[in-house]
């Protein structure tokens, strides 16, 4: 990684960040003007609205029509430092994302109140300023971090005017009238809304946007569809690398689908749980570096983040050596009925709890069935005790976040009843802790989890990652044509 130059910014109001060690301690003057000229006109013209337009549109006036009178304003948020000068990945907010299209850091969209409803405004960095040298001597200037889209080109492919979002902070600060901001994302922006916001109207602003995003248009589903197909393909590559795997770590695996991850999509959705052996036994087992054993069985929980940042989020239990056990098989199979129950009642009218209670039933008739409950299974329910093995609920809502609409009222969200065009995720498992000793020697240590991506449709329900096989008989004749 190359040394940022450290000069002041020869004729702007304030000075171009320097690196303390930088090797350049100045610009002469003669520099300074030879970087001012010599540059082509690269403005994009005739560009095309982003795809989802239109939606994001109606997102806007659905939004409009609830808080009439108030000044909405949804930021970005910003780049976060992860060493020194060194930036994480930048993601944008999903309220944002879900609201505009856009992805870049900093932006803002405000809506402003009007007689009719409001004016939406995007509120971005423009492109460097080639007269001050911004664009060369900032850290953050085009020529260290790439092009951005000038204000006009944004207005073109959003639908929605853009202004220099440096402008509004001062313009927020000498704003009147009701005013919600959704928090959490922008310190700055906060900072010039701190006497004219409440934290329960601000809430109120995030709950209903997370609302909002419980049932998806077509243009959402048509970008599940794409995140789940791309990661249907990420696991095939995993198998065909399962050798290399085992002579190295999950690491192998955690990298295998990454690249397919980034290759036909933005990234990973959320970090790859790629656990093998008894880290399978681990939800969220993302440290990724231990052995992968012929024999175990590789718990595989990953999902490709669309470029327009839907993730799946799909799980798969494979054998490493191709075969389950009798053992394996067994508790595999188990799970499999579950989820296949849990499935089934998966359809429009349903509560949202159904699924759920359909596949823990199934799951703790199994564990009384193999001596580890005292039934009856309505007994197991009503305390609970099928948890210590189930640990999780059965699924959750699938969108812009992995586990989306996450701050939706309970009463929508739980305690709701599922329509047409939701996403969700239906995913039992069973967890046998590897220094459990209320269960067999031999149940220690193996962890199934199966989960697919349910569309709830009109009539029933669309599996839409059925192109990767379930059952155990099915999951080895697979991984025996992709090794083939």
């Amino acid at each position: 990684m190359t040394e940022q130059p450290a000069p002041e910014n020869p004729e702007g109001d304030e000075p171009i960040k320097q690196r303390k060690n930088g090797l350049y301690p100045a610009v002469s003057d003669e520099l300074a003007a030879n970087m001012k000229s010599g540059w082509a006109d690269t403005e994009l013209r005739d560009l095309q609205p982003i795809a989802q337009a239109a939606e994001t549109a109606k997102r806007r006036a659905e939004l409009s029509a609830r808080f009439p009178g108030e000044r909405l304003v949804i930021p970005a948020g910003n780049l976060k430092t992860r060493s020194n000068d060194t930036e994480y990945s930048f993601r944008a907010s999903t309220e944002y994302v879900y609201l505009t299209g856009d992805q870049t850091e900093d932006g803002v969209l405000v809506l402003e109140p009007t007689a009719e409803g409001h004016e939406a405004t995007v509120y971005l960095l423009p492109r460097s300023d080639r007269e001050n040298g911004e664009f060369w001597l900032d850290g953050q200037g085009e020529l260290w971090v790439g092009r951005r889209h000038s204000l006009g080109e944004a207005e073109q492919l959003l639908g929605i005017p853009a202004r220099d979002v440096r402008e509004l902070a001062d313009a927020l600060r000498e704003a009147t009238g009701p005013v919600r901001v959704v928090r959490g994302h922008d310190a700055g922006i906060e900072a010039a809304l701190t006497d004219k916001v409440t934290a329960e109207r601000d809430e109120e602003l995030r709950v209903f946007v997370s609302e909002q995003r419980l049932v998806k248009d077509a243009f959402e589903i048509a970008e599940l569809q794409k995140a789940v197909d791309s990661t249907v393909r990420g696991f095939e590559d995993v198998v065909k690398v399962l050798d290399k795997a085992e002579a190295t770590s999950e690491r192998y695996i955690e990298g295998t689908f990454f690249l397919r991850a980034r290759v036909e999509g933005n990234d990973i959705g959320y970090g790859s749980i790629c656990a093998a052996g008894p880290h399978a036994t681990t939800l969220h087992w993302v440290r990724n570096d231990g052995p992968v054993r012929s024999g175990d069985l590789l718990l595989l929980d990953a999902g490709v983040e669309t470029r327009t940042l839907y993730t799946a989020d799909v799980t798969r239990t494979l054998p490493i050596n191709g075969t389950y056990s009798e053992l394996q098989r067994k508790i595999y199979d188990a799970v499999y009925e579950a989820q296949e129950a849990g499935i089934a009642a998966v359809r429009p009218g349903a509560k949202y709890r159904d699924f759920h209670d359909a596949a823990q039933r199934v799951l703790a008739a199994k564990l009384i069935e193999w001596g580890l409950l005292e039934g009856p299974v309505d007994r197991v329910l009503e305390l609970g005790l099928q948890r210590r093995w189930t640990l999780h609920g059965t699924g959750h809502m699938l969108g812009l976040d992995v586990h989306d609409c996450a701050v939706a009222r309970t009463e929508t969200y739980v305690d709701g009843v599922l329509e047409p065009g939701m996403v969700l995720t239906v995913e039992p498992g069973l967890y046998f802790q590897a220094d459990d000793l209320t269960v067999p020697e031999e149940y220690r240590g193996i962890g199934v989890r199966i989960e697919d991506d349910i569309l709830v449709t009109e009539d029933g329900n669309r599996n839409l990652s059925a192109a990767l096989p379930r059952t155990s008989s099915d999951v080895e004749a697979w991984m025996a044509a992709l090794k083939g």
